[in-house]
């Protein structure tokens, strides 16, 4: 079995099999890059009404092919007429959200149900037909890649990397676009029509994933891989790159996962796969992980109690809290008597000075940008000057000399 995945991997599975991860790969990158501009524009379920709309354009085409004299089976009419209903799909949910008072989420509701519904009754008629070939098109659903002909391949290479190309072109004014439409508008950039390329762009994706994925999952396509890439990083740009990385990996090894098992569909093992790497991501991306975040709330935990295990040590006060008093003596800042080590001694006098010193700061800036840089648990070294701490020094020693004279 492992030999298998190992020859699909590197395309030594046949012909059609190499084509078909390929076109999974690319698939899956134009999805993930593509779908960034969904995440970052909040416009994520518009995909799922794309998707949604393109299954009555897929009855519609095929019906008229039959009565064209066909078989009603051609890929590329079948992915023209699911691209008008698309089309029309998208064009209903945006004038619904310009011209009535529905909300884009109730719009999508709409279309989507409506969309839908249509399409599932033209199945259901074209089922009873009795001219064509109408086995396989509920692949169109789930996908399928058992039926795949060689022309089908091509088709899902050749559009998976137009549309690749498409998105490395205009990348730059669709992103900025996606993150701030008023600063793009600003600079010169045309919204509308970036937005249009946009859902141009989704709506192809769409189109293209229908067979190797379906019309219900490859909305997971869409959103998982850029959402899994913002686990990573901040920065826009590298959430297109990562979330097309992302994506084309999800594609190209679950096709080539789904040749180990020729009985399941690959649409749903690629989504599977894709599924896998946000979890990985979720649980050990460095910045926004699940663990990072535990380790990050109990380094904060144990300095908070470092903090005040020493400001007790200095004030001579009796430590009762159990963690406190953990975290001192792994650390070697107090015997088990609680009597402080020379460093401990050391470490308590810095942090009650620092108190001191914090608190003639409140006294003396008035600036809130100042004062909020203690977080009370920072050395001041860290946060202030020394030209800064000194200068406190010198009031508090100024303060002190007239306190005595005062006493005097």
């Amino acid at each position: 079995m492992f030999d298998i995945f190992l020859q699909a991997l590197l395309l030594r599975g046949g012909y059609n099999a190499a084509l078909v991860a390929i076109g999974a790969g690319l698939l899956g990158a134009a999805a993930g890059s593509g779908g960034t501009f969904l995440f970052l524009r909040k416009r994520a379920l518009v995909s799922d009404a794309v998707a949604h709309a393109t299954l009555p354009g897929i009855g519609v085409a095929f019906m008229i092919m039959v009565a064209m004299g066909g078989d009603g089976r051609n890929l590329v009419g079948l992915l023209a007429g699911s691209a008008v209903t698309a089309a029309l799909g998208l064009l209903c949910v945006q004038w619904m959200t310009r011209h009535t008072r529905l909300a884009e989420d109730a719009a999508i509701g709409a279309v989507l149900s409506v969309f839908f519904g249509v399409g599932v009754v033209l199945l259901t008629v074209i089922q009873t037909m009795t001219r064509g070939n109408q086995a396989g098109l509920e692949g169109f659903l789930l996908g399928s890649t058992a039926g795949m002909l060689f022309s089908d391949a091509v088709v899902i290479v050749v559009g998976g990397a137009l549309i690749v190309l498409s998105i490395i072109w205009l990348r730059r004014p669709m992103t900025m676009v996606a993150f701030d439409a008023e600063f793009a508008a600003a600079s010169g950039i045309n919204v509308n029509r970036m937005d249009l390329a946009m859902m141009g762009l989704v709506t192809a994706v769409t189109i293209i994933g229908l067979k190797l994925v379906g019309l219900i999952l490859i909305v997971a396509m869409l959103i998982i891989p850029p959402v899994t890439a913002r686990f990573w990083t901040d920065r826009t740009d590298r959430v297109i790159w990562a979330g097309g990385l992302l994506g084309g990996m999800a594609g190209y090894f679950g096709a080539a996962l789904s040749t180990v098992a020729p009985n399941l569909p690959t649409g749903p093992i690629i989504v599977l796969v894709s599924f896998g790497l946000f979890a990985v991501s979720l649980l050990l991306a460095p910045g926004r992980g699940v663990l990072a975040s535990l380790w990050r709330r109990r380094q904060f935990q144990l300095r908070v109690h470092r903090r005040q295990g020493l400001l007790a040590l200095a004030r001579t006060e009796r430590i009762f809290d159990p963690l406190t008093l953990s975290v001192l003596l792994r650390e070697k800042l107090i015997r088990q008597d609680q009597v402080a080590t020379p460093k401990g001694a050391r470490m308590a006098r810095a942090a009650l000075e620092d108190e001191r010193r914090w608190t003639r700061a409140r006294e003396v800036y008035q600036d809130e940008a100042v004062i909020s840089r203690y977080d009370g648990l920072t050395p001041i070294g860290e946060v202030l000057t020394p030209d800064e701490i000194a200068h406190l020094d010198q009031l508090t020693g100024t303060a002190a000399k007239e306190r005595n004279s005062n006493g005097a």
